[in-house]
């Protein structure tokens, strides 16, 4: 370790941080399109510090997202954009340890939401907006032992990033798609990305094909939101409960041309909180419980990466406390376009319902407030529903391009408006730094 602190001191590493641009124009013309990162091997040093234990990541994505009808009745484009770097440290190769690695990572996001000035929606139309400003979203220490059948997990960090998570929704824009049901955060302490709190885990391979995770995390309203003033304060006051999940994964047929993922997941927040409803007061404990699934139907017989994939999604959360009461999705993924063996097309549906409680509460007020009974104000609808189709070009390893649509109906059911269904078209992009 002493010998590669001395060869690549922290001013060496800070200053190749900030010349990735140029190091990007340095490289051939190989390089540049067959290599996974946009700014390639540095000449050798960045495969050097991998040997070494020291890995180097970043990655951004930017999303112009505009309305083409529908909404508050305007068109318009917005941009949002998402910047991350990180850095992994394999106490293995770096300090002789039987295993472990520390992560740090850096996140930043910048723009303006399609969703809130164009639509209304509560499904967020652009993935990477929310919380647009510089934030620590992990300090963390994992590590694999007992042959790698045991695995635990240590620090601040998003607990999305490890329970929840369905990789379909990840060729989606929308963040209801990407990559978890947007109920489980929308509905308790459970909080993704870029989002982080102070948590644990512990998974074990209990067969082959079968795996069990649980885990214990902070629940700390301010270090969630636009509360840019604790984007670097991960101490700070404010914590309301603890949260405990817990996920049982299937994986029939792993690595082969048929391979399935099936997650069966519950948790349980001890917060305090409002009740919804009429029957207004605190209560303790929030709750939820959900079954994700994607299976590939069909595999190509030249080549097994291509073919047809299913997904689906369906979810519970309590109701005395849950926004969005129900929640199911469904789509399909086919990877390998013609001769463009990475390209896939999605196709997706979604849905959440809102907590009738909620309703009902919102036509009392309309009543008390002494709204006629023949009012349309009281035609509140019971569901907000999203179709949405992208196309992920993945011109070379590091960079993806996604046109994409999306039908947005109800967009008004969570806040009680009658919006009118909108269409939703733009593209995606994201770069492997």
């Amino acid at each position: 370790m002493l010998e590669f602190t001395r060869r690549y001191p922290l001013g060496h590493l800070i200053g190749l941080a900030l010349s990735w641009p140029a190091l990007a124009l340095a490289q051939s013309s190989d390089d540049a399109y067959t290599g996974k990162t946009l700014t390639g091997n540095w000449g050798g040093t960045r495969s050097d510090w991998a040997a070494h234990g020291v890995n180097i990541r970043g990655d951004y994505v930017g999303e112009a997202m505009g309305v083409v009808d529908g909404g508050y009745g305007r068109t318009g484009t917005r941009y949002a954009q998402q910047l991350r770097l990180g850095l992994d440290l394999d106490m293995a190769k770096l300090a002789g340890w039987g295993g472990g690695t520390f992560r740090f990572t850096l996140n930043d996001r910048r723009g303006r939401s399609t969703s809130a000035d164009l639509v209304g929606n509560r499904f967020p139309i652009q993935e990477v907006y929310g919380g647009q400003y510089t934030r620590l979203s992990e300090v963390s220490y994992d590590r694999s032992f007992n042959g790698g059948a045991s695995y635990y997990k240590l620090g601040f960090y998003s607990m999305g990033n490890q329970f929840g998570l369905l990789n379909a929704g990840t060729s989606f824009v929308n963040a209801a798609f990407c990559a978890h049901p947007l109920s489980m955060s929308g509905n308790s302490g459970w909080y993704n990305y870029p989002t982080a709190r102070w948590g644990g885990e512990f998974a074990q391979q209990v067969s082959p094909a079968l795996n069990l995770r649980v885990g214990w995390f902070q629940v700390n309203p301010n270090l969630a939101g636009d509360n840019v003033h604790n984007a670097f304060r991960p101490f700070v006051k404010g914590t309301t409960g603890s949260l405990f999940p817990v996920e049982l994964t299937w994986t029939p047929g792993k690595g082969s041309a048929y391979a399935g993922v099936y997650k069966l997941g519950a948790y349980y927040d001890s917060s305090t909180t409002t009740r919804k409803g009429l029957n207004a007061g605190n209560t303790t404990g929030r709750h939820g419980a959900y079954l994700l699934a994607e299976q590939k139907l069909y595999s190509e017989a030249e080549d097994p990466t291509r073919g047809f994939s299913l997904f689906g999604e369906y979810m519970q959360s309590d109701r005395a406390t849950a926004q969005i009461r129900s929640w199911y999705a469904l789509g399909g993924i086919y990877q390998g376009i013609g001769t463009r063996s990475q390209d896939r097309i999605a196709f997706g549906y979604l849905g959440g319902d809102i907590n009738r409680r909620l309703v009902d509460a919102r036509r009392a007020a309309l009543y008390d407030a002494g709204v006629l009974e023949n009012s349309s104000l009281y035609a509140l609808s019971s569901a907000e529903e999203l179709y949405e189709l992208s196309y992920s070009v993945q011109v070379t390893p590091w960079l993806m391009l996604r046109p994409d649509v999306q039908y947005i109906v109800n967009p008004g059911t969570f806040s009680y408006a009658q919006t009118e269904n909108a269409w939703a078209v733009g593209l995606q992009a994201k770069i492997t730094f």
